[in-house]
């Protein structure tokens, strides 16, 4: 018989699923991380590229808006349920920034994120990679 799943007290976020850093020029960033550190290129999209980091996501990527224009990084927590989480989160008084959305399809369904801050004005996001709706 499986395991009932966790109550929404028994929820809490521990595994880090992916690491941003803001860069400005991609192609001499990724082949920094690829070619002078040696880490393994995992794919890229436009204006992305996502390396392993000891089975946590690296990503690089060039600042979307003003305010993540800095040196800095932003905590992605892997959760099985971006939607259930969202939902448990938002109950204890989360104030996200958007909704539970797509931002990658990948081999096996789709990258799913959405977006927090912290009490010091840090951006957190909760990201799930899910089956296809």
């Amino acid at each position: 018989m499986p395991d009932p799943a966790p109550t929404p007290a028994a929820f809490g976020l521990s595994r880090i699923g992916q690491i941003a850093v803001t860069v400005h020029d991609l192609e001499r960033a990724t082949a920094f991380y690829r070619d002078v550190l040696g880490m393994k290129l995992l794919f890229a999209v436009p204006n992305l590229a996502f390396f392993d980091a000891g089975g946590i996501r690296l990503m690089l990527g060039r600042p979307e808006t003003a305010e993540h224009d800095h040196p800095g990084s932003i905590l992605y927590f892997t959760v099985d349920d971006v939607h259930a989480a969202y939902e448990t989160l938002a109950g204890r008084g989360v104030a996200f920034v958007d909704r539970p959305h797509v931002v990658a399809p990948m081999a096996t369904g789709d990258l799913w994120m959405t977006f927090f801050k912290d009490p010091d004005d840090n951006t957190v996001a909760i990201m799930a990679e899910m089956p296809r709706r």
